[in-house]
């Protein structure tokens, strides 16, 4: 079976060589409020671990997270145990769910407790990439609140080796670019609005993760079409893609997602 093994890509300039696909973890810590077309149980201990070295034997290398992901981060700590050299880890700061409503803040004093509160939840000493969760006034956010500023100062402390945003706009993309090292975009067959800013990624040696690669599961074409296949053909055949985030708790259908993506991108080669 094809792996991702001997598939791992510079994510821009940041210095990180990346999976093209990375494991979405908002189903190991969140059933609430998510726009997914199923239901789904959040997987018990055993289970995320061995998703987890199921992802790992794929070779995949990239694993996102966040705070609002419920009990996602704090899960994690445990199970990624005496592993942390083999994973670039995402996180974000921004956005909190409680009690079923996510909730935002994007001071600096806000986005430090964030950082700290993630570092002992992860039990590490960094974080790999961190990204600013929008609310969708993305350019108003970065500019105004000193979340990116804060961002800087703990990248300069080592902290965080990278930031960016995950947004919702194009405008907030490239303006998330100008000052850092990565954008997070959503970008698949039914939604390719932010392709300017996937553009201005490869021209300006920028990181870009994709997420709802997919479609969040909703990805649909003629039953004679693959959609899975189709939807990794069009990530993929942007040189500015770095990785795409996927976030199935199915072993069945990770795997399959990482032979189709593995096929992508020989044949792209």
């Amino acid at each position: 079976m094809k792996t991702l093994h001997d598939m791992h890509r510079p994510l821009g300039s940041t210095g990180l060589q990346v999976s093209p696909l990375g494991l979405g973890t908002v189903k190991l810590g969140r059933d609430q409020g998510v726009k997914y077309p199923t239901g789904f149980r959040i997987p018990d201990d055993a289970q995320a671990r061995q998703l987890l070295k199921l992802a790992r034997d794929l070779g995949i290398n990239l694993i996102d997270t966040a705070p609002a992901y419920g009990v996602s981060e704090e899960r994690l700590g445990p199970l990624l145990k005496g592993q942390r050299d083999h994973w670039i880890i995402v996180s974000k700061v921004g956005e909190e769910f409680i009690d079923g409503q996510s909730r935002f803040d994007f001071s600096a004093a806000h986005t430090r407790f964030s950082i700290d509160r993630s570092l002992e939840r992860l039990k590490t000493d960094r974080i790999d990439l961190v990204l600013v969760h929008s609310d969708g006034r993305d350019v108003e956010v970065l500019r105004n609140s000193g979340v990116y500023e804060t961002l800087a100062e703990l990248k300069r402390e080592g902290k965080i080796l990278g930031f960016g945003l995950s947004g919702k706009t194009v405008e907030g993309g490239l303006f998330a670019l100008e000052e850092g090292d990565c954008a997070m975009v959503t970008y698949n067959l039914n939604e390719q609005s932010e392709r300017p800013v996937l553009d201005y990624a490869q021209a300006h040696a920028k990181g870009i993760l994709v997420k709802k690669a997919l479609a969040s599961g909703h990805a649909c074409l003629r039953a004679d079409q693959d959609p899975v296949r189709a939807s990794f053909e069009l990530v993929f055949a942007h040189p500015g893609v770095g990785a795409a985030i996927i976030g199935t708790i199915n072993p069945q259908h990770l795997s399959d997602n990482v032979l189709t993506a593995a096929s992508v991108l020989s044949q792209q080669q």
